[in-house]
């Protein structure tokens, strides 16, 4: 089991910028992805980045890339998604998830998710 909570969110204004943060507990955090997922209300759950367990190798949806940066502290069981350049269309609950396999952008890739944390973003 995997147990992950998110922080970080709130209200801002556009092209400002938040960082997200989600602490794993439960198992070894080197031994999974990450992934960060975003969901707008009547829309799908949709990619936002993604890193690997081991290299740290990072992946973006094409929405987000030059924008979010995501990065994990393994000493701190945390991964964390920077978002600078923040625009109205990125408001949306935000969700981290584990991987035990290869990180991708499919939300059935992942086994664990996170409760998500609010991300507003007013023009």
């Amino acid at each position: 089991q995997v147990q992950l909570v998110e922080s970080g969110g709130g209200l801002v204004q556009a092209g400002a910028s938040l960082r997200l943060s989600c602490v794993a507990s439960g198992r070894t955090f080197s031994t999974y992805g990450m992934g960060w997922f975003r969901q707008a209300p009547g829309k799908e759950r949709e990619f936002v980045a993604a890193i690997s367990r081991s290299v740290g190798n990072t992946y973006y949806g094409d929405s987000v890339k030059g924008r979010f940066t995501i990065s994990r502290d393994n000493a701190k069981s945390t991964v964390y998604l920077q978002m600078n350049s923040l625009k109205p269309e990125d408001t949306a609950v935000y969700y981290c998830a584990a991987s035990f396999g290869k990180v991708a952008g499919r939300v059935g890739e992942y086994d664990y998710w996170g409760q998500g944390t609010q991300v507003t973003v007013s023009s």
